[in-house]
């Protein structure tokens, strides 16, 4: 080993070094004084400007490697007595790797953001090598990719090496988080999903590793509210960005991560910050098709949006019609996500998993129960929102909601859909809202026919497929659906295949011992709230009877009505009166009474004493 220099002095050698090109000797030369003893006692203002051309050698010569070893000598020294210092080093590091990038795609001309190159950490195999060599397709894109992903992969290395140098370190914890948010926004610049992923499990990891170096100096303390504030807005960059590049199955990950952050923090986040969250879960749950939860997340964004306030009358109008539309779009039944087929009555396996998921679902949007369709509508009208939806979600909220008219109901939504697939708020919702029809054709037809044709039914839903709307159900589609809400105990049908005809079977007086085994196996993960399509006839004269309570009345019968409300009231006030008037007197009864009892008893005891005074005298 070269005995050790003063910084001045190597400083001098390398660049004495890079002016006749010897970059790589001038590279080890500064290399070789990070591995002297004398390095640590070296002082910080002279050391920095080393360590800047040392991380310009590094990115010159595209050595990760060894510059990533260089930033964690320096850190080690510099982290107990200038953190701004090692920031300094960090942000240099990744402006000349970015810098390096954009010369890159300018010489080569790459307008486009995206390279098509699937993994930058994968390596060239004899396959792409030797297809290369062979190919005579010298064409413009492949020169372009020999120049830029080279500098690419450099980068997304440097961003890797700056987190592994910053992490689980208290002094360093804001520049970590910010050199995070950098990545996320590298990731979304050049659409790279697959090196998004990793960052991501790297985070998480980082995360799960702060117990675990919790004894060691300036170890990271998630109960300090800044800290944990910190990340959960680079959690909270993380759900943006996966939303951004669709990886719905990352971003569900991520509201994960935010969840358990959340139930970590001592004080309520802000109300901005949630409204995100739950927007992001919107669009989570409309892309798996999960509408219960969806509806559900809807609400919640719906309930905090409006107690912020700030909101234009144009823009309540179009969140109150998602919010409506949303749970319209849930099925009467039970939703379709938690139908397993393989259920049976001896297996609770998938019931179980069914259970935790729902569990799980509902602890993300922060909910104490399982929402039920009915009462996500309860409290989407108890909000005014069907007072401020659009006409055409009012529309289609009356014809689901409130008339009965099954033979044309088809009919009636597939002029109101055919409405909303013009608007794109509402055209991601035709497929949900289809299938919410169906159940709600189902439905009213099992309460009006006991047997049906099957062509019949195919004919009611043929206006859907006769507008040509996204989603609409097919012949053998409707069929299947019928079958799996038979399977799932939802409909109790028989189906005859020699008469094309489908009997609802609903036996009044008649109870069975053993329920479903769908319905029953998912009762625990509270489904039992859930409505079936096909109601029973204790539902339905219960649901009539209450109907005929709530039967809208004439003008000319309300004003008799009131007139009959107030000649009774007056009768019970007049009767009352008499009550009191009644109890009054019965009290001065009651008093006199006893007034002239005593009387009585105080004479009847004179006389008594009286007999024995002349009885002792004689």
């Amino acid at each position: 080993m070269a005995p050790f220099s003063k910084p001045e002095t190597v400083l001098k050698q390398a660049e004495g070094l890079v002016s006749v090109g010897q970059t790589h000797a001038a590279l080890q030369s500064l290399t070789e004084m990070f591995s002297s003893k004398r390095f640590r006692s070296t002082p910080l203002t002279s050391l920095e400007p080393i360590m800047h051309r040392f991380i310009e050698l590094c990115v010159d010569m595209r050595k990760g490697r060894t510059a990533k070893e260089g930033l964690m000598q320096y850190k080690n020294i510099a982290q107990n007595t200038s953190v701004q210092s090692i920031e300094n080093v960090i942000n240099r590091f990744l402006q000349l790797a970015d810098a390096k990038v954009k010369e890159a795609q300018e010489k080569a001309a790459v307008q486009q953001s995206a390279v098509d190159v699937d993994d930058l950490e994968a390596s060239e195999t004899p396959e792409s090598i030797l297809l290369g060599a062979v190919s005579g397709d010298q064409s413009k894109d492949r020169t372009d990719r020999a120049l830029v992903t080279p500098w690419l992969k450099f980068l997304w290395e440097s961003y890797r090496t700056s987190l592994e140098t910053l992490k689980n370190n208290a002094r360093l914890e804001t520049i970590y988080q910010q050199i995070a948010q950098q990545a996320f926004k590298f990731c979304l610049k050049h659409q790279r999903k697959v090196e998004f992923r990793r960052l991501c499990e790297t985070l998480r990891l980082h995360l799960a590793n702060v117990a675990k170096y919790s004894h060691q100096q300036h170890s990271i303390n998630l109960s300090d509210p800044d800290t944990l504030q910190h990340h959960l807005d680079t959690r909270f960059a993380q759900l943006n960005t996966s939303v951004e590049l669709e990886l719905w199955q990352e971003a569900f990950r991520s509201v994960e991560d935010v969840h358990n952050l959340l139930t970590m923090a001592k004080k309520a986040p802000r109300p901005a910050m949630m409204a995100n969250y739950y927007e992001k879960l919107t669009k989570i749950f409309l892309m798996s098709g999960n509408a219960l939860f969806h509806a559900a997340a809807w609400g919640k964004y719906y309930s905090i949006v409006t107690s912020i306030g700030g909101k234009s009358e144009e823009e309540l109008s179009r969140l109150a019609g998602q919010v409506l539309v949303s749970t319209l779009a849930v099925p009467v039944g039970i939703p379709k996500d938690d139908y397993h087929p393989n259920n049976n009555n001896s297996n609770h396996n998938d019931a179980d998993l069914l259970k935790g998921k729902n569990a799980r679902l509902t602890a993300l949007l922060g909910l104490n129960r399982m929402p039920t369709r009915g009462a996500l509508l309860q409290d989407a009208l108890a909000r005014d929102v069907l007072k401020l939806a659009p006409d055409s979600v009012k529309g289609l909220y009356a014809v689901l909601e409130v008339q009965f008219e099954p033979l044309t109901l088809c009919e009636s939504v597939s002029k109101i859909l055919e409405v909303l697939a013009q608007d794109a708020n509402y055209a991601s919702y035709l497929p949900l809202l289809q299938r919410a029809l169906l159940s709600r054709l189902l439905n009213q037809l099992s309460q009006v026919y006991s047997t049906i044709k099957i062509e019949r039914i195919l004919e009611l839903v043929k206006p859907l497929r006769e507008k040509g709307l996204e989603g609409a159900y097919e012949d053998e589609q409707v069929e299947a659906y019928v079958m799996g809400c038979a399977r799932r105990g939802e409909l109790n049908i028989r189906v005859d295949h020699k008469d094309g005809s489908i009997t609802f079977v609903d036996e009044a007086f008649t109870h069975s011992e053993e329920p479903p085994a769908p319905v029953a196996s998912t009762s625990k993960s509270g489904l039992q709230d859930q409505q079936h399509v096909q109601p029973s006839v204790a539902e339905l004269v219960r649901t009539r009877l209450s109907n005929v309570a709530k039967a809208p009345l004439s003008p000319e019968e309300q004003q008799a009505k009131f007139k009959a409300l107030v000649t009774s009231v007056e009768a019970e006030r007049k009767a009352l009166q008499i009550r009191r008037a009644l109890v009054a007197r019965r009290r001065e009864l009651l008093s006199e009474l006893s007034v002239r009892k005593e009387k009585e008893e105080s004479s009847r005891r004179a006389e008594i004493y009286e007999e024995r005074e002349g009885g002792g005298g004689g």
